[in-house]
């Protein structure tokens, strides 16, 4: 028996821990020596984990053997289906889940290149991820490949969304901090918006993408904190709480300039960026609505109250460690989805556990609609149908 033990579930976040070398192969080869030089591909070289024997680890017969019995317990580079293809299938089966979203480790934030000057670079960097990940998720239809597209250059990111859409991407992930010369609610990026709500899939925002922490808040005079990693360089109790600044501002920015509007069908999603801020971000969004409205005309052009609006278009990842059922109760039953975040650490060892103790006080509808239906609405068109509600599972 699988590890959802045959419910309907799908997997709003998991990854994808690639090989420092993953990129060269799908790089524009005249740009990849520059890539190689850059400071935020060097930085991202000295901060990735990997083992020195990743792939010799997973070829070896007891390795290989213990992968059922570790499915959970084994992390990052060691866990199964981590970086090589061929073996997620076998992951994602042992897991149970009728689909997964895929999102990338080692690019993540795009090697900083949004906030540089060299959009050349910074775009190519995107292609070449956005190859990389649609080529690893064609071994298997269950796995659903996120594309990451700039907004810094209005021309580039139209060309880079339409590329991303025709090699099969089912999300598009963009980050939540603000583009340097413009706002993200910019007319401008209507053409990106505008695919994605004709192709019927969703615009993600996802951790690695947002403002990091004041460094100098570190300096308290005590023993550094150990990360999860037992580093220093992932997240920690105080640099943990800036996590959604970023995406609240943007998508508060978006909702009052009116581009959830001008999309309607187009769906947003938050993903591992936590969910305990989005009931007093909904409540803040319809107090600044209120008090602005008679002077502001885009807020009186809204179709409706934020908090109807993020009900209706934005869906979002609670962490296990959250309370998810409060803010299920505090939100309402369309918003929030179920992420296990494999194969990172931070996804725990039992994260179904964490979140059905969580939701143990809600109704049978907001417990399946966190776990399948949010999910599947979250998605549109770039969930298949014969995957939504597979028949071995819906009717479990």
């Amino acid at each position: 028996m699988s590890y959802a033990n045959g419910r309907l579930i799908h997997d709003a976040d998991s990854h994808l821990m690639e090989l420092d070398d993953c990129l060269d192969a799908y790089f524009d080869p005249a740009l990849l020596a520059r890539f190689h030089a850059s400071p935020g591909y060097r930085a991202a070289l000295a901060r990735n984990l990997r083992p020195g024997r990743s792939r010799e680890a997973h070829a070896d017969p007891v390795f290989r053997a213990g992968v059922d019995a570790n499915l959970l317990l084994r992390k990052n580079y060691e866990a199964h289906g981590a970086f090589i293809a061929a073996d997620r299938p076998h992951a994602l089966n042992q897991l149970g889940f009728a689909s997964q979203l895929v999102f990338t480790t080692f690019c993540l934030g795009n090697f900083g290149l949004d906030a540089g000057d060299d959009m050349a670079l910074c775009y190519a960097a995107a292609q070449a991820h956005n190859r990389m990940l649609a080529d690893f998720c064609r071994v298997d239809r269950r796995l659903l490949a996120t594309a990451y597209v700039p907004l810094e250059d209005f021309d580039r990111a139209k060309a880079l969304t339409q590329a991303a859409i025709t090699d099969g991407a089912k999300a598009l992930m963009v980050p939540s901090t603000c583009p340097q010369r413009h706002a993200p609610s910019h007319v401008a990026l209507d053409a990106v918006w505008a695919q994605a709500q004709e192709a019927g899939i969703p615009v993600l925002f996802h951790v690695g993408g947002e403002d990091k922490i004041n460094p100098v808040y570190k300096r308290n005079g005590l023993p550094p904190v150990p990360d999860f990693h037992g580093g220093d360089d992932n997240f920690t109790s105080v640099s943990y709480m800036p996590i959604p600044n970023a995406v609240m501002q943007t998508l508060a920015t978006l909702i009052f300039d009116g581009v959830f509007d001008r999309f309607p069908r187009l769906k947003w999603g938050a993903i591992e960026l936590g969910a305990a801020w989005v009931p007093g971000w909904m409540r803040a969004m319809d107090s600044a609505a209120h008090a602005f409205m008679r002077n502001e005309t885009r807020l009186q052009q809204l179709s409706a109250p934020p908090s109807e609006l993020v009900r209706r278009q934005f869906r979002v990842t609670p962490y296990p460690h959250e309370d998810s059922g409060w803010i299920v109760a505090n939100t309402g039953d369309e918003v929030c989805l179920f992420s296990s975040d494999y194969p990172h650490v931070e996804g725990g060892r039992h994260p179904l556990k964490r979140f059905d103790e969580s939701l143990a006080g809600c109704s049978s509808n907001a417990v399946r609609r966190f776990y399948a239906d949010n999910f599947i609405d979250l998605m549109g068109d770039g969930l298949a149908p014969d995957l939504r509600w597979p028949a071995h599972l819906a009717a479990a």
